[in-house]
């Protein structure tokens, strides 16, 4: 059986034991990740997702974190400008072992997800404040002209999150934050 799989904007094709280098992956040697992103599985039947198969996935097993081979640039400015420079680069990439092939069932395997060094989430906690924030916005302060987002974010930490709130303040005896009048009178506008 064979899977071709997508990671790092490339595509491979793999069975089980094959070793394989992908761009550089958030994960150590000896942990297992799964990958969810898989176009086609091969067989005795061939399934082709539309654009991904449902179910399926390929896990493998973190070898090692790698360098490709050095690539050298070279640019050179011809005749006036007598200007040379040669840089080098050396791609970080993951050495996996494929392990299983799986057709259905990869969403309750508990194997965590192939995420690139990039795209990996620095923290959960550091997260979940983010995600949390705009469910606990009232209304969108930033309707009113002259409040832009961080203004927005400053009402927010102040205690002020629905219109209504903004229209109750007074806006010379205000010592949150900074708060103009024509912001008070938009708010009365809006909170009717």
């Amino acid at each position: 059986m064979f899977a071709v799989l997508k990671t790092g904007g490339k595509q491979y094709k793999v069975s089980s034991g094959d070793v394989l280098r992908v761009e550089k992956l958030a994960a150590n040697a000896g942990e297992k990740v799964q990958f969810n992103d898989i176009l086609m599985l091969g067989g005795d039947t061939v399934t082709v997702g539309a654009p991904l198969v449902a179910g399926a996935a390929v896990q493998a097993e973190v070898i090692d974190t790698i360098k490709a081979d050095k690539v050298i640039t070279f640019v050179k400015r011809r005749r006036k400008h007598s200007s040379q420079r040669t840089r080098g680069h050396r791609q970080q990439l993951t050495l996996l072992r494929v392990t299983d092939i799986l057709a259905s069932g990869a969403d309750a395997t508990g194997v965590k997800a192939a995420l690139g060094a990039a795209s990996a989430p620095k923290s959960a906690a550091a997260a979940a404040p983010a995600a949390a924030a705009p469910a606990a916005a009232g209304d969108d302060l930033t309707q009113i002209t002259g409040v832009g987002p961080a203004a927005a974010k400053k009402l927010n930490e102040a205690g002020i999150n629905t219109f209504a709130d903004l229209a109750a303040v007074d806006a010379e005896t205000f010592e949150a934050t900074k708060v103009k009048p024509e912001w008070v009178e938009q708010a009365k506008e809006l909170a009717k």
